[in-house]
């Protein structure tokens, strides 16, 4: 297989401050890019950090003229980001990922699956069709989706080889949603990334350390428990390797 370098971004919540987020999420993605990374996934509501009380006023269109700047970095560096943020549907606000592709209008992805209390504020969505990265095909998956063991099965049954996760993991949960995402890597034979906040986001922790897991199951390389990086996974003809930049 041609050789092909994907990315997991750990960022900061910037919560009230948009331009600011954008100006990381750029910042981040070009740090991946420029070393090779053909897709880009951040954390899930990167854009606006996560927060119980966003509303309708904080949703994020794919054509949102402030995203023109991730679009840009896409085109020009050839490459898909993946960026969480709330947006609207028919069925009202969900949390959702905008998916930013070279030459081609933006699209979202919206979360299946809500965790506990988020349905106060969310919808639940509806699974979307997978990615194609060259020649890999890629599911995304946001934070409690990777809870369902069936998600993760069908984006298998669809013919997926990477199962990316944008995710908000605290440090009493990371063990064990770790657990999951190495099970579905073993046992459907994927290669597993997972993005996850460096700081805290509203009023919960983040226990860091974005990560990226083998098909057989290895964990390749771990971000760091706080603060912003980057971890790039590239498939060589010996298998995948990895390796974690902190920019800055």
């Amino acid at each position: 297989m041609p050789r092909l370098t994907l990315a997991v971004a750990q960022s900061l919540p910037r919560p009230g401050d948009l331009p600011a987020s954008i100006q990381h999420h750029v910042e981040l993605a070009t740090a991946a890019a420029s070393a090779g990374a053909a897709m880009v996934v951040f954390p899930e509501l990167s854009l606006t950090g996560y927060d119980l009380s966003l509303t309708p006023r904080d949703a994020i269109a794919p054509d949102d003229p402030r995203m023109a700047p991730l679009q840009a970095l896409a085109d020009a560096h050839h490459a898909v980001l993946v960026a969480g943020a709330p947006v609207l549907s028919p069925a009202g606000l969900h949390i959702g990922a905008l998916v930013f592709a070279p030459n081609r209008p933006a699209r979202k992805y919206l979360k299946v699956h809500l965790h506990h209390g988020e349905e106060v504020t969310f919808s639940p969505g509806l699974p979307s069709e997978p990615l194609r990265v060259g020649h890999e095909v890629v599911g995304l998956a946001i934070c409690a989706d990777i809870a369902h063991p069936e998600h993760a099965r069908s984006a298998a049954e669809l013919g997926c080889t990477v199962y990316a996760a944008g995710c908000f993991l605290t440090p009493t949960g990371y063990d064990a949603d770790c657990r999951l995402l190495r099970g579905y890597a073993v046992g459907h034979g994927l290669t597993v990334l997972m993005a996850n906040f460096g700081a805290p986001s509203s009023r919960w922790l983040s226990a860091g350390k974005s990560a990226v897991w083998s098909p057989e199951g290895g964990l390749l390389a771990q971000g760091p428990g706080a603060g912003a990086a980057v971890v790039l996974a590239r498939r060589t003809s010996a298998g995948w390797q990895a390796r974690v930049l902190q920019p800055g």
